[in-house]
């Protein structure tokens, strides 16, 4: 009797892939939701990490955070609570006041400047199953109203409990000014996020935001580079810079973005 044996072997090839400089990472969103005082707000600091990294995201401590109101040069300081948040509970929000963030870490100044916007109420929240991309699947449908002769723009996050994210969604009024605007949200099935199409029971949070235009254009690139991950046909992702300048050393930039909006918060139950 013969016995042939095949054997194969595996080489391990260790890739060296390049880690850009660390930099201090800022998530300054100033949300005032409508219905309440707004007081409350936070900042958020941490650092960047490798591509790869599995360890927690470090935060950063130490640091001094405020805003100010260039209207009327009042000044809310962030109190640290030593896990990269930054609290204040005397904000004061003003439609159309412009704000400006400083941050001071490791003797060096970063700052951004926003001006607070405005944002419709939403009018009516529907579901249906034949205006979305399927028509065997539920699909949610929120309306409306932009304002006249004015440029506006929105941000409007989607999310399920359960869901590993939320779904975030870039409007401009540029063809719709002064009219009535309608955004759907539709699930398929996805491993990769965990989500599943909309069954009757379930929940969904929306926010609307009023954005400026500045944090549109950011907003947008980033969400466009989101979901075309694993798309062979889209474009390379590319380092997405924020409005944090750093005042001190211009090339040791912050990632993130400052930005002061008006929100609309809500939920909708599918029956």
């Amino acid at each position: 009797m013969l016995a042939v044996v095949f054997m194969s072997c595996e080489d391990v090839i260790d890739v060296d892939v390049p880690t850009g400089q660390t930099r201090l990472v800022i998530e300054a969103s100033l949300d005032w939701e409508k219905g309440t005082s707004g007081s409350n707000q936070q900042v958020k600091l941490s650092t960047s990490t490798p591509y790869f990294e599995t360890e927690a995201i470090p935060v950063v401590v130490g640091a001094s955070v405020k805003v100010v109101n260039t209207n009327t040069n009042e000044e809310f300081v962030f109190v640290d609570q030593n896990d990269g948040t930054y609290l204040t509970t005397t904000f004061v929000p003003v439609i159309g006041n412009t704000y400006q963030l400083e941050v001071i870490y490791n003797d060096e100044t970063y700052t951004a400047t926003q001006t607070m916007t405005s944002v419709s109420d939403i009018n009516n929240i529907t579901q249906s199953i034949e205006g979305g991309f399927d028509d065997e699947l539920l699909e949610l449908n929120i309306y409306f109203d932009d304002p006249e002769d004015e440029a506006n723009y929105y941000l409007v996050r989607y999310y399920e409990d359960g869901d590993l994210f939320p779904y975030f969604e870039d409007i401009s009024d540029e063809f719709l000014n002064g009219n009535e605007i309608h955004d759907f949200f539709e699930k398929d099935d996805d491993e990769d996020s965990g989500q599943a199409p909309f069954q009757p029971g379930d929940t969904v949070e929306i926010n609307l935001y009023g954005i400026s235009e500045s944090y549109y254009n950011y907003i947008r690139l980033l969400i466009e580079q989101y979901y075309s991950g694993g798309d062979p046909f889209s474009s390379t992702s590319a380092e997405i810079r924020g409005n944090c300048i750093n005042e001190t050393n211009d090339d040791n930039y912050a990632y993130g973005y400052f930005r002061a909006t008006e929100v609309v918060k809500t939920s909708y139950t599918f029956q």
